[in-house]
């Protein structure tokens, strides 16, 4: 009688009570997304709407220049695999799966009796002649000898260690998804800047062949001035260009390092000059991209993308606060009893007569604070529409980024096609315009204009071939593949970045290993931690 009435004077109906197994709060359902019904360039014949295996983006990516047998780029490979092992980022996020699942292990043990312990100890006493209303003793010196096993046991009569248990669970499955998100985007990053590293060694060639026309026209400038045939203008102006593009190569190559050096944080390992170690460049460096791509339809993007699983796993884990929070608003019900044994001489310990003990329930009920209770419910309840806004929210920016990409990845290959042509345009007028100043048919300030234009249009050609590269990846990252590379490992064979006498002689200085640094790849079966850790999500 007394549970009915609180459950109805209680923010939880008995019926729902019932429906939810005995346990206030609300049942966590699923939020609505906001997710649009088509993509915008569903049109175009390049977007397929089947759903491709996208475990092994990367392998989409294929070598340069030999377009027969086109074969996945294998440095691509080498660098996915090795940034897998090795990334940092990627270690911390495992270890927060270890720190969920151990917090989800406290929270279980939660269920059960909360105390239970065995206490025993021993005591010498001596008693007080001068105390107040002394009778006689029978022994002023004595001993005492006790061994208890004591228990007290919450029940789970509203939910409250339910609930909290649902909470880790769900919150188990967010670090999870966490962990694959990171991996989602470590392995956008290495691909991201692996294409920008070969686009500036792209653009750095260029800008080299450009040096070498424009020194050859400087000395034809010159022999020309020094016979008399020009003024010394046209020298000071080939002069003036030469050094403009050569001034641009140093520029480049800043921006190529710092790639580089972005690359090796990602790897893991100290910057450092990685194109010693990717062995002899192909002879065409941007990796080339396919001209169409699966995508599927957008809604896909709730089951694909980790980052969205987990802003949902994350207000799946808050809506169970919700019922550990109304569960104050009624009284905790336990049992508790100890048994043991007690007696003056150890030989009397165990002995039927030493028994002592006691057992009977009990309730605790926090009356006088339904206002800090309806505002720590109010609170939770707060906090959960905000995580699902935050859900919401990933929804739409899942859906930009891959609309993003896919604009860049289609226009990008149209901008590329137009801009090779006027690359091969721009060489051409590059050989005529030369052959007529040789013979004297136009001035110097048509040669200046030019070659100046095959320098823009050839440093755009690079940059516009990249950006197909670039933008497919945006497309593969926001339609969340790669996070598979968990469960189905890395086959591809990973690079050495690093000399194995170059190794042995830095472990050798190092000293002993200390505790920090026990934790390697190899120690740590799949890549980070042991993969019965990764419990597979309801979600999914």
């Amino acid at each position: 009688m007394l549970a009915l009435l609180l459950l109805l004077a209680g923010c939880t109906t008995p019926r729902d009570y019932v429906a939810n197994g005995l346990k206030v709060g609300p049942n966590y359902g699923r939020p609505p997304a906001p997710v649009a019904k088509d993509w915008v360039d569903a049109a175009d014949i390049r977007v397929r709407k089947e759903s491709d295996d996208l475990s092994k983006w990367w392998t989409a990516f294929k070598v340069p220049g030999n377009n027969d047998n086109l074969e996945p780029d294998p440095v691509l490979n080498g660098l996915i695999c090795y940034a897998y092992n090795q990334n940092l980022t990627l270690r911390q996020a495992g270890f927060r799966v270890l720190e969920a699942r151990a917090q989800l292990g406290i929270t279980t043990g939660q269920f059960f009796p909360q105390v239970q312990n065995i206490q025993a100890d021993y005591n010498r006493n001596i008693s007080s002649l001068k105390d107040a209303n002394r009778t006689l003793l029978a022994n002023r010196y004595f001993s005492q000898f006790d061994l208890g096993f004591n228990l007290a046991w919450e029940l789970d009569f509203w939910g409250r260690f339910r609930r909290a248990i649902e909470s880790a669970s769900k919150s188990l499955d967010a670090s999870v998804e966490n962990y694959d998100d990171v991996l989602v985007t470590l392995l956008g990053d290495v691909a991201t800047n692996y294409v920008q590293m070969r686009t500036f060694e792209q653009r750095i060639v260029y800008a080299k062949k450009n040096v070498d026309i424009q020194r050859a026209t400087l000395k034809i400038a010159e022999a020309k001035n020094q016979g008399g045939v020009v003024a010394g203008l046209d020298v000071i102006q080939a002069r003036s260009i030469l050094e403009q593009t050569q001034a641009e190569i140093p520029e480049l190559e800043i921006s190529l390092r710092q790639t580089i050096n972005q690359l090796c944080v990602l790897l893991g390992i100290p910057p450092e000059d990685l194109r010693a170690r990717l062995g002899t460049p192909p002879k065409e460096l941007i990796p080339t991209a396919p001209v169409d791509v699966a995508v599927g339809i957008p809604a896909d993007l709730l089951r694909r993308r980790p980052d969205v699983r987990r802003a949902e796993r994350q207000a799946a884990a808050q809506s169970a606060q919700i019922g550990v929070a109304e569960a104050d608003f009624y009284p905790h019900i336990s049992i508790s009893g100890t048994i043991g044994y007690s007696a003056a001489q150890f030989k009397d310990l165990f002995t039927s007569n030493a028994v002592t003990g006691s057992i009977g329930p009990s309730f605790q009920w926090n009356i006088l604070n339904y206002g800090r209770i309806l505002n720590n419910l109010r609170l939770q309840d707060a906090t959960f529409n905000e995580l699902v806004t935050v859900y919401q929210n990933t929804v739409l920016n899942a859906n930009q980024e891959a609309e993003n990409g896919l604009v860049t990845f289609l226009r990008g290959q149209e901008r590329t096609k137009y801009q090779k042509l006027s690359v091969d345009d721009a060489e051409k007028a590059v050989t005529i315009v030369m052959a007529q100043y040789e013979a004297g048919t136009v001035d110097f300030t048509r040669v200046t204009q030019i070659q100046q234009n095959l320098v823009l249009q050839q440093d755009t050609l690079a940059q516009a071939q990249g950006e197909i590269a670039l933008g497919l990846i945006t497309v593969y990252k926001a339609l969340g593949g790669g996070w598979q590379i968990r469960q189905n490992g890395c086959e591809t064979k990973e690079l050495q970045l690093q000399d194995p006498a170059v190794a042995s002689a830095s472990a050798a200085s190092a000293g002993p290993r200390k505790h920090a640094e026990t934790a390697t790849p190899q120690s740590l079966p799949a890549n980070v931690y042991p993969r019965a850790v990764l419990l597979a999500p309801s979600v999914k």
